[in-house]
């Protein structure tokens, strides 16, 4: 069963960047795939680094799409993005260090917390900004 199921209230409205985050949320529910599996370590921080390489060009994309429409929270938007990607990074940091599996555990979901909330906050706002822009 799949971590987070795609629901069209993820959609910003821009197919490109729509398209790409079918793909990330496919990313992390392989990635909780290979958890429920009990993969080892190096295989699942390996995968980390796929996603946050993923994630970070994606993150490029919707930070060029919001400059280009002068999007009034993308100073908001692009934090929230940073944070994504420290908390990655600090995942892969903790899942070396970590000798008794507990991270592995983890992983999912504080995946799918941040993707869920990031997409009803702060990408329902950049929906929201593009269907007001469009009239």
């Amino acid at each position: 069963m799949p971590l987070i199921e795609w629901k069209d209230e993820f959609e910003i409205g821009i197919s490109s960047v729509d398209y790409e985050h079918r793909g990330m949320i496919q990313m992390i529910n392989k990635l909780h795939g290979k958890l429920a599996e009990n993969t080892d370590k190096d295989m699942i921080s390996d995968f980390l680094g796929e996603i946050h390489s993923l994630v970070s060009a994606h993150f490029a994309l919707e930070e060029r799409e919001m400059i280009e429409m002068a999007y009034d929270a993308f100073e908001e938007h692009k934090d929230d993005h940073e944070d994504l990607l420290d908390q990655i990074r600090d995942m892969m940091d903790e899942l070396e260090q970590d000798d008794s599996g507990d991270i592995m555990k983890d992983l999912s979901r504080r995946l799918n917390h941040w993707f869920t909330e990031h997409f009803r906050t702060r990408d329902a706002s950049l929906h929201n900004f593009l269907t007001s822009i469009k009239g």
